[in-house]
């Protein structure tokens, strides 16, 4: 009787620590939306602040209540024997009471996944979107576009059945908030001032680069919720030492992401670019996104290196292509993201190449061909891009009534 008690404890407190680990690690990734506001507001201009400030609260919002009505019984239907078309369940709360529970806390781990694929949307069309387009884009991707090719993935489908292997999604959440943001930059066009006529570039600066450093921080602390939550369990020997190898091996590919990006960038212009380095750093953590548990620590740091060189071409190639990408959203999480996928076999000998270019195919054309259909809808009726005297005004006022910095602004001072 005894024995049997002790072991029910033992589970019980197992399942407790397991269910607060899940519960800990979604309150890091839910901190990276404030990562996210800082790194986006510091490398827009002072006059759209507000208003980019305003995206990332709202879309954090919208993706929790979308996820919560539909996207999750999209993305974890009862269909999982690898199809391609997911049913869709009434919630997560419909089982009995220790399942439910559980179901609750993997829904809140997952829908800061969700609102995470939507942030890196808001940082590549800043500053010439209409506040209301993006938000009703929002609505769309958070609770029907990720959810299908979620379920693919992580839910079953037959992405998932094919062997794709994507530890905590760097193509599944990353790619695809990427794929998303091109389709809306493409449609959406550069800002103004940007490219002229005779193949010259203007440099736009960002207005504060210690919001974007802080952000970026931000989000480098939140990435081991991101990543060490992926692992999901804590309550025994295997998995706390996985959990200990995956912080280890995110820590590295981010450092060395933006060590190598330093020293490419210095190499080019003979100067530190922090923008660029505070961009190595994530596309080391995204590249190593796809599977921080399998390398060994070095590596990892080769994977943060490749990375954070990648970032740097990427970004100078796709301006070169005079797509307006202010933030280098596309490079860090896109093509970072690719890369990140495509190195899984050499550490894991349950990926193959070919299958994570399957998958990472999939993925990408899934996400970008409906996104683009619903820019294009978007574009054809309420229109996505503010008028040319409001794209010089800046969204501040035109969007949101509201200057982030109004004494800087107007010269006044409440003194």
């Amino acid at each position: 009787m005894e024995t049997t008690q002790l072991s029910t404890t033992v589970t019980e407190l197992r399942f407790a620590l397991d269910t607060f680990y899940l519960l800990l690690s979604g309150v890091l990734v839910m901190w990276m939306a404030a990562g996210f506001s800082m790194l986006e507001a510091g490398l827009v201009r002072t006059k759209n602040t507000t208003e980019i400030l305003t995206k990332n609260i709202t879309l954090y919002a919208i993706a929790c209540t979308l996820f919560l009505l539909v996207g999750y019984g999209i993305m974890y239907t009862n269909n999982t024997e690898g199809g391609w078309l997911p049913g869709l369940a009434l919630g997560y709360g419909e089982t009995a009471s220790d399942a439910t529970h559980a179901k609750a806390a993997d829904f809140f781990f997952q829908v800061v996944f969700v609102a995470t694929a939507m942030s890196i949307v808001s940082g590549a069309v800043a500053e010439r979107m209409k506040l209301i387009s993006f938000l009703v884009f929002a609505v769309v991707l958070t609770g029907f576009i990720y959810p299908v090719e979620g379920y693919w993935t992580w839910g079953g489908g037959f992405i998932s059945e094919a062997g794709f292997v994507d530890f905590a999604g760097s193509g599944i959440v990353h790619m695809a908030g990427a794929a998303a943001a091109l389709a809306g930059v493409l449609l959406l066009g550069p800002r103004y001032g940007k490219y002229f006529k005779d193949g010259s570039i203007q440099a736009i600066p960002g207005a504060n680069m210690p919001l974007a450093a802080l952000g970026t921080l931000i989000l480098w602390m939140g990435w081991f919720g991101f990543n060490g939550g992926s692992q999901l369990r804590l309550s025994d020997t295997e998995n706390a030492l996985a959990i200990a190898d995956v912080f280890v091996n995110t820590n590295a590919a981010a450092a060395c992401g933006a060590i190598s990006s330093l020293i490419l960038t210095h190499r080019i212009w003979g100067k530190a670019d922090l923008t660029m380095i505070l961009n190595g750093a994530l596309a080391g953590l995204v590249a190593i996104t796809a599977d921080p548990a399998s390398p060994s620590p070095l590596l990892a740091a080769l994977i943060g290196v490749g990375a954070g060189l990648l970032v740097v071409v990427s970004i100078i190639t796709i301006d070169r292509l005079r797509v307006d990408d202010p933030v280098g959203a596309i490079s860090v999480h896109g093509v970072a993201g690719l890369f990140g996928l495509l190195l899984v076999p050499l550490s894991n000998p349950e990926a193959n190449l070919w299958t994570q270019l399957f998958g990472a195919f999939c993925i990408f054309a899934w996400v970008f061909i409906t996104s683009l259909a619903v820019w294009w809808l978007l574009r054809k009726t309420i229109g996505i891009r503010v008028s040319a005297q409001a794209e010089y005004e800046g969204a501040d006022v035109t969007e949101c009534g509201v200057t982030a910095y109004p004494e800087f602004v107007s010269g006044k001072s409440n003194s």
